[in-house]
Protein backbone atom coordinates (compact mmCIF):
# COMPACT_ATOMS: atom_id res chain seq x y z
CA UNK A 1 0.00 0.00 0.00
CA UNK A 2 2.80 2.31 0.92
CA UNK A 3 4.15 1.88 -2.33
CA UNK A 4 1.37 2.86 -4.24
CA UNK A 5 0.88 5.56 -2.08
CA UNK A 6 4.07 6.54 -3.02
CA UNK A 7 3.61 6.11 -7.07
CA UNK A 8 0.73 7.64 -7.22
CA UNK A 9 1.72 11.34 -8.48
CA UNK A 10 1.23 14.70 -6.47
CA UNK A 11 -1.54 16.53 -7.59
CA UNK A 12 -0.26 20.27 -7.83
CA UNK A 13 -2.67 22.98 -6.74
CA UNK A 14 -4.07 25.07 -9.03
CA UNK A 15 -2.95 28.15 -7.45
CA UNK A 16 0.78 26.85 -8.08
CA UNK A 17 0.32 26.22 -11.90
CA UNK A 18 1.45 28.85 -14.36
CA UNK A 19 -0.58 30.77 -16.01
CA UNK A 20 -0.70 30.85 -19.54
CA UNK A 21 -3.23 33.31 -21.11
CA UNK A 22 -3.67 35.48 -24.50
CA UNK A 23 -1.58 38.80 -24.20
CA UNK A 24 -3.85 41.71 -23.08
CA UNK A 25 -2.80 43.54 -26.26
CA UNK A 26 -4.51 41.76 -28.44
CA UNK A 27 -6.87 43.60 -30.61
CA UNK A 28 -10.36 42.67 -30.27
CA UNK A 29 -12.35 43.29 -33.37
CA UNK A 30 -15.80 43.21 -32.21
CA UNK A 31 -14.62 45.62 -29.24
CA UNK A 32 -12.96 47.88 -31.96
CA UNK A 33 -16.34 47.37 -34.09
CA UNK A 34 -18.44 48.28 -30.97
CA UNK A 35 -16.35 51.61 -29.80
CA UNK A 36 -16.26 52.93 -33.63
CA UNK A 37 -19.98 52.07 -33.82
CA UNK A 38 -20.78 53.85 -30.72
CA UNK A 39 -18.56 56.84 -31.63
CA UNK A 40 -20.19 57.05 -35.22
CA UNK A 41 -21.14 60.54 -35.12
CA UNK A 42 -18.08 61.61 -33.97
CA UNK A 43 -16.59 60.62 -36.79
CA UNK A 44 -19.28 61.68 -39.41
CA UNK A 45 -18.97 64.63 -37.67
CA UNK A 46 -15.64 64.70 -38.10
CA UNK A 47 -15.48 63.75 -41.55
CA UNK A 48 -18.37 65.88 -42.40
CA UNK A 49 -15.96 69.20 -41.31
CA UNK A 50 -13.38 68.39 -42.94
CA UNK A 51 -15.44 67.73 -46.59
CA UNK A 52 -16.53 71.37 -46.40
CA UNK A 53 -13.31 72.23 -45.21
CA UNK A 54 -11.93 70.95 -48.35
CA UNK A 55 -14.23 72.42 -50.34
CA UNK A 56 -13.69 75.92 -48.92
CA UNK A 57 -10.13 75.63 -49.22
CA UNK A 58 -10.51 74.11 -53.07
CA UNK A 59 -12.64 76.81 -53.86
CA UNK A 60 -10.08 79.66 -52.98
CA UNK A 61 -7.22 78.32 -54.53
CA UNK A 62 -6.38 80.07 -57.94
CA UNK A 63 -6.28 78.72 -61.08
CA UNK A 64 -2.76 77.63 -62.24
CA UNK A 65 -2.15 77.77 -65.91
CA UNK A 66 0.90 75.95 -67.58
CA UNK A 67 2.68 77.11 -70.94
CA UNK A 68 5.15 74.99 -72.62
CA UNK A 69 7.66 74.94 -75.63
CA UNK A 70 9.24 72.33 -77.16
CA UNK A 71 12.72 73.08 -78.34
CA UNK A 72 15.34 71.14 -80.62
CA UNK A 73 18.70 72.02 -80.10
CA UNK A 74 20.25 73.82 -82.54
CA UNK A 75 23.21 72.74 -84.82
CA UNK A 76 26.47 74.38 -83.63
CA UNK A 77 28.71 76.16 -85.80
CA UNK A 78 32.49 75.71 -83.76
CA UNK A 79 33.19 72.43 -84.98
CA UNK A 80 35.38 73.62 -87.84
CA UNK A 81 37.12 75.79 -85.62
CA UNK A 82 38.26 72.97 -83.19
CA UNK A 83 38.95 70.34 -85.73
CA UNK A 84 41.09 73.14 -87.26
CA UNK A 85 42.69 73.93 -83.61
CA UNK A 86 43.28 70.25 -83.22
CA UNK A 87 44.71 70.23 -86.64
CA UNK A 88 47.46 73.11 -86.19
CA UNK A 89 48.04 73.09 -82.25
CA UNK A 90 51.25 71.23 -82.46
CA UNK A 91 52.64 73.86 -85.24
CA UNK A 92 51.80 76.40 -82.64
CA UNK A 93 53.09 74.70 -80.00
CA UNK A 94 56.32 74.37 -81.72
CA UNK A 95 56.25 77.93 -82.65
CA UNK A 96 55.72 79.06 -78.87
CA UNK A 97 52.27 80.37 -80.11
CA UNK A 98 48.74 79.40 -77.18
CA UNK A 99 45.60 79.29 -79.48
CA UNK A 100 42.27 80.42 -77.70
CA UNK A 101 40.53 77.31 -76.00
CA UNK A 102 38.38 75.83 -78.83
CA UNK A 103 36.91 73.00 -76.84
CA UNK A 104 33.26 73.43 -76.17
CA UNK A 105 30.42 71.97 -73.84
CA UNK A 106 26.91 71.60 -75.86
CA UNK A 107 25.02 74.57 -76.50
CA UNK A 108 21.73 73.02 -75.57
CA UNK A 109 22.96 72.11 -72.02
CA UNK A 110 24.55 75.47 -71.94
CA UNK A 111 21.35 77.27 -72.61
CA UNK A 112 19.35 74.84 -70.02
CA UNK A 113 21.73 76.26 -66.98
CA UNK A 114 22.04 79.55 -68.42
CA UNK A 115 18.04 79.26 -68.05
CA UNK A 116 17.67 78.74 -64.84
CA UNK A 117 21.16 80.06 -63.80
CA UNK A 118 20.72 83.67 -61.32
CA UNK A 119 22.53 86.15 -63.18
CA UNK A 120 20.13 85.26 -66.37
CA UNK A 121 17.10 85.42 -64.95
CA UNK A 122 18.08 88.73 -62.59
CA UNK A 123 18.60 90.15 -65.86
CA UNK A 124 15.12 88.97 -67.63
CA UNK A 125 12.83 90.40 -64.93
CA UNK A 126 14.79 93.75 -65.10
CA UNK A 127 14.92 94.07 -68.63
CA UNK A 128 11.41 92.89 -69.34
CA UNK A 129 10.02 94.88 -66.18
CA UNK A 130 8.08 91.61 -64.91
CA UNK A 131 8.71 91.80 -61.03
CA UNK A 132 5.08 92.94 -60.28
CA UNK A 133 3.83 90.30 -62.51
CA UNK A 134 6.10 87.71 -61.03
CA UNK A 135 6.04 88.91 -57.30
CA UNK A 136 2.63 90.66 -56.36
CA UNK A 137 -0.52 89.31 -58.85
CA UNK A 138 -3.03 88.25 -56.91
CA UNK A 139 -5.66 87.16 -59.50
CA UNK A 140 -6.70 86.92 -63.30
CA UNK A 141 -9.67 88.25 -64.95
CA UNK A 142 -10.81 85.65 -67.93
CA UNK A 143 -12.98 88.29 -69.19
CA UNK A 144 -10.91 90.84 -69.34
CA UNK A 145 -7.70 89.08 -69.72
CA UNK A 146 -5.63 91.30 -67.08
CA UNK A 147 -4.68 90.65 -63.51
CA UNK A 148 -5.08 92.36 -60.29
CA UNK A 149 -2.50 93.09 -57.76
CA UNK A 150 -2.20 92.60 -54.17
CA UNK A 151 -2.47 95.83 -52.34
CA UNK A 152 -0.83 94.67 -49.24
CA UNK A 153 1.89 94.15 -51.53
CA UNK A 154 2.00 96.09 -54.63
CA UNK A 155 -0.16 99.30 -55.29
CA UNK A 156 -0.39 99.38 -59.08
CA UNK A 157 -1.44 102.52 -59.52
CA UNK A 158 1.84 104.90 -57.94
CA UNK A 159 3.73 101.65 -59.06
CA UNK A 160 4.57 101.47 -55.32
CA UNK A 161 5.79 98.61 -53.31
CA UNK A 162 4.01 98.42 -50.38
CA UNK A 163 4.45 94.58 -48.71
CA UNK A 164 5.97 94.15 -44.72
CA UNK A 165 9.09 92.53 -44.33
CA UNK A 166 12.01 92.06 -41.71
CA UNK A 167 15.26 93.25 -42.70
CA UNK A 168 17.50 92.66 -44.92
CA UNK A 169 14.78 92.56 -46.87
CA UNK A 170 12.58 95.19 -48.31
CA UNK A 171 9.63 96.30 -49.40
CA UNK A 172 10.69 95.73 -53.05
CA UNK A 173 12.12 92.75 -53.82
CA UNK A 174 15.32 91.81 -54.69
CA UNK A 175 16.76 89.84 -57.54
CA UNK A 176 17.59 86.69 -55.30
CA UNK A 177 14.05 86.85 -54.47
CA UNK A 178 13.05 87.54 -57.97
CA UNK A 179 15.22 84.15 -59.01
CA UNK A 180 13.34 81.87 -56.04
CA UNK A 181 9.99 82.82 -57.33
CA UNK A 182 10.97 82.27 -61.03
CA UNK A 183 12.76 78.69 -60.35
CA UNK A 184 9.43 77.89 -58.49
CA UNK A 185 7.78 78.17 -61.70
CA UNK A 186 9.82 77.16 -64.71
CA UNK A 187 10.62 73.99 -65.48
CA UNK A 188 13.12 72.85 -67.73
CA UNK A 189 13.23 69.20 -68.78
CA UNK A 190 15.20 67.55 -71.49
CA UNK A 191 14.46 64.09 -73.71
CA UNK A 192 16.82 61.46 -72.61
CA UNK A 193 16.51 59.68 -75.60
CA UNK A 194 15.04 62.75 -78.03
CA UNK A 195 17.37 65.29 -76.60
CA UNK A 196 14.41 67.70 -76.82
CA UNK A 197 13.77 70.52 -74.52
CA UNK A 198 10.52 71.49 -72.95
CA UNK A 199 10.34 74.93 -71.07
CA UNK A 200 7.34 75.27 -68.94
CA UNK A 201 5.96 78.29 -67.08
CA UNK A 202 3.18 78.28 -64.19
CA UNK A 203 1.48 81.23 -63.82
CA UNK A 204 -2.21 82.73 -62.18
CA UNK A 205 -2.61 84.53 -66.00
CA UNK A 206 -2.14 81.94 -68.50
CA UNK A 207 -1.39 84.98 -71.07
CA UNK A 208 1.67 85.96 -69.11
CA UNK A 209 2.34 82.29 -68.90
CA UNK A 210 2.79 82.36 -72.66
CA UNK A 211 4.55 85.43 -72.98
CA UNK A 212 7.20 84.73 -70.94
CA UNK A 213 8.55 80.90 -72.40
CA UNK A 214 8.17 83.03 -76.12
CA UNK A 215 10.73 85.59 -74.20
CA UNK A 216 12.78 83.12 -72.16
CA UNK A 217 13.44 81.00 -75.13
CA UNK A 218 14.65 84.45 -77.53
CA UNK A 219 16.43 85.89 -74.58
CA UNK A 220 18.32 82.34 -73.96
CA UNK A 221 19.27 82.73 -77.77
CA UNK A 222 19.94 85.80 -77.77
CA UNK A 223 22.44 85.54 -74.82
CA UNK A 224 24.10 82.49 -75.91
CA UNK A 225 24.84 84.09 -79.73
CA UNK A 226 25.81 87.28 -78.15
CA UNK A 227 28.56 85.70 -76.06
CA UNK A 228 29.77 83.07 -79.20
CA UNK A 229 29.98 86.34 -81.19
CA UNK A 230 31.84 88.37 -78.19
CA UNK A 231 34.16 85.12 -78.00
CA UNK A 232 34.89 85.00 -82.07
CA UNK A 233 36.01 88.72 -82.15
CA UNK A 234 37.72 88.35 -79.20
CA UNK A 235 39.24 85.47 -80.88
CA UNK A 236 40.10 87.41 -84.53
CA UNK A 237 41.54 90.04 -82.49
CA UNK A 238 43.73 87.74 -81.15
CA UNK A 239 45.11 85.56 -84.43
CA UNK A 240 45.30 89.42 -85.99
CA UNK A 241 48.34 90.14 -83.49
CA UNK A 242 49.52 86.37 -84.26
CA UNK A 243 49.40 87.02 -87.75
CA UNK A 244 51.71 90.61 -87.34
CA UNK A 245 54.06 88.75 -84.88
CA UNK A 246 54.85 85.92 -86.75
CA UNK A 247 56.85 85.47 -90.15
CA UNK A 248 56.40 81.35 -90.58
CA UNK A 249 54.37 81.36 -93.77
CA UNK A 250 52.86 77.79 -92.39
CA UNK A 251 51.75 79.82 -89.50
CA UNK A 252 50.20 82.81 -91.20
CA UNK A 253 48.07 80.46 -93.35
CA UNK A 254 47.03 78.71 -90.21
CA UNK A 255 45.95 82.18 -88.61
CA UNK A 256 44.30 83.10 -91.35
CA UNK A 257 41.98 79.79 -91.95
CA UNK A 258 41.31 80.29 -88.39
CA UNK A 259 39.96 84.09 -89.00
CA UNK A 260 37.92 82.82 -91.88
CA UNK A 261 36.66 80.13 -89.25
CA UNK A 262 35.69 82.62 -86.37
CA UNK A 263 34.30 85.27 -89.26
CA UNK A 264 31.90 82.49 -90.48
CA UNK A 265 30.95 81.63 -86.72
CA UNK A 266 30.24 85.94 -86.70
CA UNK A 267 28.52 86.06 -89.52
CA UNK A 268 25.93 82.63 -89.13
CA UNK A 269 25.02 84.05 -85.14
CA UNK A 270 23.79 87.07 -87.04
CA UNK A 271 22.02 85.80 -89.25
CA UNK A 272 20.24 82.70 -86.74
CA UNK A 273 18.23 84.05 -84.50
CA UNK A 274 17.22 80.78 -82.86
CA UNK A 275 21.04 80.31 -82.19
CA UNK A 276 20.56 77.52 -79.26
CA UNK A 277 17.13 76.20 -79.84
CA UNK A 278 14.51 75.86 -82.57
CA UNK A 279 11.15 76.22 -82.09
CA UNK A 280 9.29 72.77 -82.83
CA UNK A 281 5.85 73.87 -81.35
CA UNK A 282 5.81 77.12 -79.68
CA UNK A 283 4.59 78.34 -76.61
CA UNK A 284 0.31 79.05 -76.85
CA UNK A 285 -2.09 80.57 -73.91
CA UNK A 286 -3.68 77.80 -72.38
CA UNK A 287 -7.44 77.66 -72.04
CA UNK A 288 -7.94 75.12 -69.15
CA UNK A 289 -5.79 75.32 -65.76
CA UNK A 290 -3.07 73.33 -65.18
CA UNK A 291 -3.98 73.21 -61.05
CA UNK A 292 -5.20 72.70 -58.31
CA UNK A 293 -7.10 69.28 -58.79
CA UNK A 294 -9.94 70.76 -56.66
CA UNK A 295 -12.12 67.20 -56.86
CA UNK A 296 -8.62 65.07 -55.52
CA UNK A 297 -8.44 68.09 -52.94
CA UNK A 298 -12.00 67.22 -51.55
CA UNK A 299 -11.51 63.79 -51.84
CA UNK A 300 -8.18 63.83 -50.23
CA UNK A 301 -9.41 65.95 -47.38
CA UNK A 302 -12.63 64.16 -46.59
CA UNK A 303 -10.55 60.87 -46.75
CA UNK A 304 -8.37 62.26 -43.80
CA UNK A 305 -11.18 63.83 -42.17
CA UNK A 306 -12.19 60.09 -41.50
CA UNK A 307 -9.23 59.14 -40.59
CA UNK A 308 -9.02 61.70 -38.14
CA UNK A 309 -12.76 60.86 -36.73
CA UNK A 310 -11.60 57.26 -36.24
CA UNK A 311 -8.09 57.99 -34.41
CA UNK A 312 -10.06 60.34 -31.71
CA UNK A 313 -12.93 58.00 -31.16
CA UNK A 314 -10.15 55.11 -30.54
CA UNK A 315 -8.12 57.48 -28.65
CA UNK A 316 -10.54 58.95 -26.49
CA UNK A 317 -11.86 55.72 -26.00
CA UNK A 318 -8.72 53.42 -25.00
CA UNK A 319 -7.55 56.98 -22.72
CA UNK A 320 -10.67 56.76 -20.68
CA UNK A 321 -10.76 53.22 -20.40
CA UNK A 322 -7.28 53.12 -18.64
CA UNK A 323 -8.00 56.08 -16.68
CA UNK A 324 -11.23 54.27 -15.41
CA UNK A 325 -8.83 50.99 -14.77
CA UNK A 326 -6.38 53.26 -13.02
Amino acid sequence: MRENESMTPTTVPPTSMPAYGYPDDEIDLKELFLVLWAGKWSIIGVTGFAAVLSVVVALMMPNIYTSSALLAPAESSSGGLSSMMKQYGGLACLAGISLPGGGQASQAALGIELMKSRAFLANFVERRAILADLMAVDAWDSTTGEVSYDDDIYLAESQTWVREVDPPKKAEPSMQEAHEAFIDILSVSEGKDTGYVTVSIEHKSPVIAQRWVTWLVEDVNRAVRDQDVSEANRSIEYLKEQVSNTALAELQAMFFELIQSQTETVMLAQVRPEYVFKTIDPAVVPEKKSKPKRALICVLGTMLGGMLGVLIVLVRHYAFSEADAA
